[in-house]
């Protein structure tokens, strides 16, 4: 339940505001998750006039505004078409003009096609106050701790990857059982992260190549097994949906 709204107009106000302990204040971004109904009473900041949904390129990099919605991004010229793809299948089309990136991340469980592409892609988020950078991959386990107070402001992404995205569901409007995500870069350095299960998507291989990665599709998701399938059948089907994005890519 939100009890208190603030609509701040400087980053200032926005961390002064965040900073409270009572009420327990939180960022409100799309509000697509913290509109839902909950029993927790909270003070909500609204991020929307601070001016972080800009975008900008230095070099490799891609810079993305924490607020942009993810309807913004997947009308960006030059995203992978994998990445566009898993932004479709995050959210139907009325949610993305709502939800936002910096929102998605830090509501997102293991079945984010979204989250899942930017593990793989070794996304690096910034946020305040210290103007501290922390990879996604680091971030995800330890969201709701350390992100207390703070406010994410960038999203910065490489633009000299391939990408490559798969996935299984019960039907194609279904978020994933299984979703793979593997990029590489021009180096051979090789990213494979997965989702469809858990809180949040697992890296299963960050190396110099791709060597080994079906079997380390495998192996991460031996154990990854709840009411919607068994810990076999997603072993198979990361495996079996890592040799496609491997296809993909070498093609």
């Amino acid at each position: 339940m939100i009890l208190e709204y603030n609509r701040p107009n400087t980053i200032d106000e926005a961390l002064a505001l965040l900073a409270r302990t009572k009420p327990r204040t939180l960022p409100l971004a799309g509000g697509t998750a913290l509109n839902r109904p909950s029993p927790d009473a909270i003070a909500v900041v609204d991020l929307q006039a601070l001016g972080l949904d800009g975008v900008g390129r230095k070099g490799n990099l891609l810079i993305l505004g924490a607020m942009l919605t993810l309807q913004t991004i997947l009308e960006l010229e030059g995203l992978p078409a994998a990445l566009l793809a898993a932004v479709q299948h995050e959210a139907t089309h009325n949610l993305r003009n709502v939800a936002t990136l910096a929102g998605t991340l830090v509501a997102a469980d293991g079945r984010s096609p979204f989250a899942t592409s930017l593990l793989a892609m070794d996304a690096q988020l910034k946020y305040l106050p210290g103007e501290e950078t922390i990879s996604l991959g680091n971030l995800l386990p330890v969201r709701g701790e350390l992100l207390a107070g703070k406010i994410i402001t960038q999203a910065v992404l490489p633009t000299n990857i391939r990408l490559a995205y798969e996935y299984v569901a019960r039907t194609p409007a279904d978020l994933s059982l299984v979703c793979v995500a593997l990029a590489q870069w021009p180096s051979g350095r090789t990213r494979l992260a997965l989702g469809g299960y858990g809180a949040s998507p697992v890296l299963a291989l960050d190396g110099p190549e791709a060597g080994g990665a079906e079997m380390a599709a495998s192996n991460a998701y031996a154990l990854a097994q709840d009411e919607w399938a068994s810990a076999a059948y997603r072993s198979e089907v990361a495996a079996v949906l890592t040799r496609r994005c491997l296809d993909q890519l070498s093609s």
